[in-house]
């Protein structure tokens, strides 16, 4: 078979994988364009490391132009803005048309701050992690003179949440601050790592307390200002710095493309991370949901997807059967204390802390990322 078009609309943790593997082990026939507007993908797993000043801007970021040019990957510098299905033609923001015979998108989120009255003028969302790392610096760059921010307040208490609370207090703590002491608080409506076992939410719980960040439980933020964070039931955390990192939609050009979506906007996939209604164009990540087995916005699982959507591409290509992927529930998540150790936890019982946890997650993260920025075919 030759002359088959694949398309990959973003350059997401997904799709670094397929660039690769397809470079390592070619189809015939098969001619691969990467169509994005971001030349670096940052890796979520590093953020708080870098967050923390352990890691630089390119420690924790895939060079996509460098990995499109070492893999043969045709390289189309656009953001994906809306899909002719019946023509198959994918339209790009700068007006362009691409067209495909098989689409994959893996363009991640924006921010939903739609529930948090103020939260789009004072707040600073985590997510795109590209446009919080601008926040992030100027953020720190305030901090460091004597009139700058001290109090910063983390809305979620989800890992990731928990994650940037204790790095910024490792990053914070190091900056002189003339005297008057940072105070990092994290806001929760849904408790800590609530989708953890309990081994993990008392060793979280422990950390947090031994740091110093505060934890304010039942408080469901419903307004930022100027002055802080105010909850349902009324009661008022001062800020100087609001950082948000709860809810997230799909992108918005999504909706326009006719393809199945949840309530969120997101795309609905089968088994064999197709969309519903529409084998030419596969989801997979973050803007993706599994009908009927929602899974959650996490890059865990966007990695695991990895080599399943490359098998598929390479069958449907080939005209051959596709075959579903099988996410496993059960997943490791270990999260870095900002002190030189971590915690990890698995499944409803297993977890562990210490400082040989946190030189695991490093040499994980670390493999990761030489798999695509030393990638040489």
């Amino acid at each position: 078979m030759t002359g088959h078009r694949l398309v990959l609309v973003g350059g997401g943790h997904t799709h670094v994988q397929v660039i690769r593997a397809l470079a390592e082990r070619p189809e015939p026939g098969v001619a691969v364009t990467l169509v994005t507007d971001r030349l670096l993908t940052p890796y979520s797993g590093m953020l708080p490391g870098h967050v923390a000043g352990l890691y630089g801007h390119d420690q924790m970021h895939i060079d996509l132009a460098r990995l499109a040019g070492v893999s043969g990957a045709r390289l189309v510098t656009s953001a994906g803005a809306g899909i002719d299905r019946a023509r198959r033609v994918l339209f790009t923001g700068d007006g362009s048309s691409v067209p495909y015979d098989t689409l994959s998108l893996n363009v991640g989120v924006t921010p939903d701050l739609s529930g948090i009255v103020g939260a789009g003028r004072h707040g600073i969302p985590v997510k795109p992690i590209g446009e919080f790392l601008a926040s992030l610096e100027e953020l720190l760059a305030a901090a460091a003179g004597p009139d700058g921010p001290r109090r910063v307040v983390l809305v979620g208490g989800g890992a990731a949440g928990v994650e940037l609370a204790l790095a910024l207090h490792a990053r914070l703590g190091r900056l002189d601050p003339r005297g008057q002491p940072f105070r990092i608080a994290i806001a929760t409506g849904n408790g800590l790592v609530s989708t953890l076992n309990p081994g993990v939410r008392q060793r979280v719980r422990s950390a947090l307390a031994r740091h110093g960040v505060e934890v304010h439980d039942d408080f469901r933020v419903v307004e930022i200002d100027g002055a802080g964070v105010r909850a349902r039931d009324g009661r008022f955390l001062p800020a100087d710095a609001v950082l948000v990192s709860t809810a997230a939609r799909a992108p918005a050009w999504l909706a326009g493309t006719g393809l199945a979506t949840d309530a969120g906007g997101f795309v609905l996939t089968t088994p064999q991370l197709t969309s519903i209604g529409d084998p030419a164009v596969f989801a997979v990540g973050d803007c993706a949901t599994p009908s009927g087995d929602p899974m959650p916005k996490a890059g865990v699982f966007a990695v695991r997807q990895g080599a399943a959507l490359t098998m598929n591409l390479r069958r449907r290509a080939r005209g051959e059967a596709l075959v579903p992927h099988r996410q496993s529930k059960t997943y490791l998540t270990i999260l870095m204390t900002g002190d030189g150790s971590a915690i990890a936890g698995r499944g409803g019982w297993f977890a562990v802390e210490g400082r040989w946890v946190w030189r695991w997650k490093d040499w994980i993260d670390q493999r990761f990322m030489k798999r695509f920025n030393a990638f040489r075919r």
